[in-house]
């Protein structure tokens, strides 16, 4: 259990509303705009400003219907079908939003998305509409909706389907969709949050960090910044859907030539997205088998793990030579543990011309040392094993990446979250922008090193994660879980821990959070003399190079670690011996 004025706080920082006033999405909505005008003003083109403007001036209900429609994923609505509780005189404020461009009647301009237009309707209601076009042409009641929508555009004008919806019912377009988009884009940063922050935080789902909103910095300084990150996440997007439709030889061309007009001279804002794009596709075609053109998109990036698969396509091609180069470069400044190992096992492969080779990481599993588990844990492997060293009367618990992520947010919360790094920027977002950049360490390098270095006993070392677990409780901290339980397994940890050791595995954390928060042994295991943290192993289990990159740190600085395979003890075996123990 946690200690008592931790539960009294958490009690008492849970005292969240159940529900949401009427025209709670009103208040959000503008809060957003609000903050980007503040905020953002110098990088708005002409139309985005008069989007703020027109805005304005329109009624709280018309502002709110306007809301509603740009919240929805659709853009076009049958006006019948619209009605909302808190909104009072609703042909009133549609006509507002009519007479002030908000929304649309459908009209030749939509011709390309008459699908999502006629969408809205059933295949009966689309019956209708074909009887009141021609009365003597009704195609069969038996007829499926795709194909009677296929018919209808080869048999009739646009402007003419759109005439006789309209008399059936009209259907309305929701605009300044381009302008929304830019305003969300602008306060969240990307494209992957959106206004339900504001519903869960305000439902006590999620308890976000508390930002002074002065202290808050730009993410984007210039219109370029946010353009082409921008164009970059819509890129992505598009890609998923174009690859389920289109062959890869076409999203090849696609991409080509969307890097050719656009996509060069990107602002430094976008590069971090734009690799990971070139990752993302150039890994469909490498399994689409499309290797050459793979190989031609890598290129583009250095960014792991671009230069492990064009070492791999080089040497596919029956490129030795260059693949050789590129295996001496990696293993030179490798960017993690993946390509480190990769480039010498790799480059051994090549150079001894063997099919096949031992990887390193194999050859450290082959060595490790085995115990024998119930094969009733077969899918609970780390389980069995817990129960195996507590039957030697170890003390033990399902350790792996947790207590360490956990001991990092802890000891460096308040670093993580500096706002005078500017990697903060609205007063929803869940970790600096850089975290997972090299920047996060270059930029905090000497603030981590003054904590590690007033953190110089143990006990200083618990207090401080103590206090901030206390004062931090249930705010969210992608490295920090709240449950009961978490706290006791960091500072069982601290306690096996020198102070040493904890400060370079720290340090070591810092200097790739993507990486190295990751790969740490599965359990760890101690009694009143010794300890180990243990990596369990399964007979059809594999060992990862991050998980090898960390038994080799810990070696070298003396933690007690190592790999342990498991072999399926049989549960016949187990009862005859239990029955040899009774005899």
């Amino acid at each position: 259990m946690l200690p008592d004025p931790i539960v009294q706080n958490a009690e008492s920082r849970n005292q969240f509303p159940t529900d949401l006033p009427p025209k709670y999405y009103h208040e959000y909505f503008t809060y957003v705009l609000d903050f980007v005008r503040r905020r953002y003003w110098h990088v708005l083109n002409e139309n985005e400003t008069i989007f703020l403007d027109s805005y304005d001036g329109l009624s709280e209900d018309a502002q709110c219907l306007f809301i509603r429609f740009s919240n929805r994923s659709k853009s076009f609505f049958r006006v019948n079908n619209v009605s909302y509780s808190e909104i009072e005189d609703m042909p009133a404020v549609l006509t507002e939003l009519l007479e002030n461009h908000f929304i649309e009647s459908i009209c030749e301009a939509h011709k390309e998305r008459f699908a999502e237009i006629i969408d809205l309707f059933t295949k009966p209601e689309l019956l209708v509409l074909t009887k009141m076009l021609e009365p003597d042409v009704m195609p069969s009641k038996s007829i499926k909706k795709p194909d009677l929508v296929r018919w209808l555009l080869h048999t009739y004008d646009f402007s003419a389907l759109c005439e006789v919806i309209s008399e059936m019912e009209p259907v309305v377009k929701v605009t300044f969709e381009a302008e929304v988009m830019l305003m969300k884009f602008l306060f969240f940063g990307n494209r992957n949050a959106d206004m339900t922050e504001f519903v869960i935080r305000d439902l006590g789902h999620v308890r976000f960090q508390n930002f002074d909103e002065q202290h808050l910095s730009i993410q984007f300084e210039t219109r370029k910044d946010v353009d082409d990150t921008l164009m970059v996440s819509l890129m992505k997007e598009m890609f998923d859907v174009i690859k389920q439709e289109q062959p890869p030889e076409d999203i090849y061309d696609w991409f080509m030539n969307w890097h050719a007009s656009s996509g060069t001279g990107l602002s430094a804002k976008a590069t971090a997205s734009f690799n990971a794009f070139i990752l993302r596709v150039s890994a469909w075609l490498e399994r689409k088998k499309m290797l050459s053109q793979a190989l031609t998109i890598y290129q583009l990036t250095n960014d792991a793990p671009a230069r492990e698969r064009r070492v791999r396509l080089l040497f596919n091609l029956g490129e030795i030579e260059e693949a050789l180069a590129l295996c001496e470069e990696i293993a030179e400044s490798p960017q993690n543990a993946d390509e480190r190992f990769f480039s010498l096992d790799f480059y051994e492969k090549i150079k001894n011309k063997k099919s096949r080779i031992i990887k390193r990481t194999t050859r450290a599993l082959k060595a490790a040392e085995a115990i024998e588990v119930a094969v009733s844990f077969r899918f609970r492997v780390e389980m069995g094993a817990i129960e195996y060293y507590q039957s030697l009367g170890y003390n033990a618990f399902f350790s792996e990446n947790e207590p360490w992520r956990t001991l990092f947010g802890l000891l460096f919360w308040d670093i993580i979250y500096d706002t005078n790094v500017q990697t903060i920027h609205n007063p929803f977002q869940r970790i600096p922008t850089d975290f997972f950049l090299p920047d996060f360490y270059f930029k905090r390098s000497d603030l981590l090193k003054e904590r590690l270095a007033a953190a110089h006993s143990k006990e200083i070392i618990d207090e401080m994660v103590r206090q901030t677990y206390e004062e931090m409780y249930g705010t969210t901290n992608v490295l920090v879980p709240w449950y009961d339980g978490a706290l006791e397994k960091v500072l069982t940890l601290t306690s096996l821990l020198t102070v040493e050791q904890i400060r370079l595995v720290m340090l070591e954390i810092a200097l790739n959070l993507r990486e190295n928060t990751r790969g740490f042994p599965d359990i760890l295991v101690w009694n009143e003399t010794e300890y180990a943290f243990i990596e369990i192993k399964s007979p059809t289990d594999h060992l990862s190079s991050r998980q090898l990159h960390w038994q080799h740190f810990f070696v070298e600085h003396g933690v007690k670690s190592r790999v342990v395979r498991v072999n399926w003890l049989k549960e016949e075996i187990l009862v005859q011996s239990e029955s040899s123990d009774d005899r």
